[in-house]
């Protein structure tokens, strides 16, 4: 027994002190700011009594406030893990769990679970795949839509605000100049956040009118997401401080897509980013996430730099501390240089295969893939995968359809983004208009035109299963009339593929060029 713990702490090593089994022996795990005690079924979470700044728990109705916060928070994402919270109060010098008395701590009970459930041991055994982040990326949509936004929390959207963080980071880490970082990374990428502040304050009046700042969870690295019971849970959202959980909804989608993207898998960050930004409708949003990618990465960098001051740290520790630390900071420093933005235009008729081969491409490239179905059916506020009635599919309604794709797929590749537009593309004047503009802003523009013989396309389309498009196999004889041929001018930015080959090789000149 360590008698360097709290007599707490101690009494609760003991099999004894629970009203349920327990397996033996009782592990205790420490963190700056909690014991934690796992008990076989169930984990113990105690708040230590310390004051970081950032984080207080220095009186126990503190430690009451945040506990509760603790489970509050976490039972929306993981409400099969966060079970409650109890009391713990001392009688005859022997404290007491969930029993009435002299209330001298709280606890919050946990289910346990073994590492081997989280995203981050599923990555590093090489079992996380596409589909996994595919129904993450659903995952957090959803956890988004139902968390809280009112006028307190939309206040810190502000520049203001946001910029406290931003500043904060940039001087706990001049010490670490000719060290992890570089002096010209450090410079640039400050200047990088300077200049965006400054130059895009309309972007930050529009996120917080648009309810894009919302309670979040402020954490959403892969050791906070496990697969656990068939299904996706999100814990350990941030209780402690409303500054790093009131955020744009970005702030979150950016933690997680650089995470998967500092383990070197940019595919599975793509897959992860384009379902949730097709779930959400949050196109817009693409804007300012290169600012939060860079944040999230520059706080791994400073928060591991901080090991490098620790006389308990050993040498080899240190050293790795160094090499990780140095990496954030050159990733916080990547985000922040914009590349060649680029529009890809699919066309072809309904089940020749174009967002299958859009989704393929926007993995190897790292594009963004906006399906013309997705745009439609938020326009029209309806559910992605609800079957859409004649009113979405009017003249009007397709002509603000292609409008919209259009005028974001010029927005993003105005600021370096690949975006791939997803959409029949059957008409020569809106090729024609796509050319236009993309020749206007001098944005380089493909046109994947994606065929396959009638009798192919009317089996993908009976077998489709679970899809947001709407269309059906007998529209197809209506489409091949209206279809409209590619002209000259047209040409020399087109690609015919045929789909009932592989397009890996088909595919693999745009792909290198990129």
């Amino acid at each position: 027994m360590n008698i360097n713990l709290p007599l707490l702490i101690q009494q609760m090593l003991q099999p004894e002190f629970y009203p349920h089994p327990v397996k033996e022996p009782i592990e205790l795990i420490q963190t700056h700011a909690s014991y934690v005690l796992l008990t076989g079924e169930y984990v113990y979470k105690i708040k230590k009594p310390v004051n970081f700044g950032f984080l207080d728990y220095s009186t126990l109705e503190k430690r009451q406030h945040f506990t509760n916060e603790e489970l509050r928070l976490n039972q929306k994402g993981a409400g099969e893990i966060y079970l409650e919270v109890l009391p713990i109060t001392l009688k005859s010098e022997k404290y007491h769990l969930g029993e009435t008395g002299e209330i001298i701590e709280y606890a919050i009970k946990m289910r346990q679970f073994t590492q081997e459930f989280l995203f981050s041991e599923l990555f590093n055994q090489g079992k996380l795949e596409e589909t996994h982040l595919e129904e993450l990326g659903k995952i957090v949509a959803e956890f988004h839509n139902q968390t809280e936004t009112n006028d307190y929390i939309r206040s810190f959207g502000k520049i203001s605000t946001i910029k406290l963080s931003f500043d904060e980071n940039y001087q706990q880490t001049i010490k670490y100049i000719g060290s992890p970082q570089t002096e010209t990374q450090f410079r640039e990428t400050q200047e990088y956040t300077d200049k965006f502040f400054a130059e895009n304050s309309q972007l930050f009046t529009n996120r917080i009118n648009n309810n894009h700042i919302r309670e979040c969870h402020g954490d959403l690295h892969l050791r906070n997401i496990a697969y656990w019971h068939d299904q996706i849970i999100l814990f350990d959202c941030i209780e402690f401080n409303e500054l790093f959980r009131f955020v744009d909804v970005m702030y979150d989608v950016a933690f997680t897509v650089m995470d998967i993207e500092a383990k070197g898998r940019k595919d599975l960050a793509n897959a992860f980013l384009n379902t949730y930004i097709e779930q959400t409708g949050d196109w817009e949003g693409l804007q300012i996430l290169p600012l939060y990618l860079s944040r999230q990465a520059y706080v791994r960098a400073k928060v591991t730099s901080f090991l490098l001051d620790d006389v308990n740290i050993s040498t080899t520790a240190k050293e790795e501390a160094l090499n990780t630390a140095s990496a954030y900071y050159h990733q916080a420093w990547e985000y922040t240089k914009t590349k060649p933005g680029q529009i890809i235009l699919m066309s072809g008729l309904s089940g020749s295969g174009k967002s299958t081969t859009a989704k393929y491409l926007a993995r190897q490239m790292g594009a963004i893939h906006i399906r013309s179905d997705a745009v439609r059916k938020h326009l029209a506020g309806i559910p992605l995968l609800q079957r859409g009635g004649n009113e979405i599919y009017t003249p009007e309604m397709t002509q603000k359809t292609y409008s919209k794709l259009l005028s974001l797929g010029i927005t993003l590749a105005n600021q370096g983004w690949k975006v791939i537009l997803d959409a029949k593309y059957d008409r020569q004047h809106l090729r024609q208009e796509a050319i236009n503009q993309a020749n206007k802003h001098h944005l380089p523009l493909k046109i994947i035109s994606c065929t396959a013989p009638i009798e192919v396309l009317t089996e993908r389309l009976v077998n489709r299963r679970g899809d947001i498009a709407d269309a059906t196999s007998d529209l197809l004889a209506s489409q091949l009339k209206q279809a409209e041929p590619f002209t000259e001018t047209e040409k020399p930015y087109l690609k015919i593929l045929d789909t009932t080959k592989s397009k890996e090789e088909q595919l693999k000149e745009l792909i290198t060029d990129n």
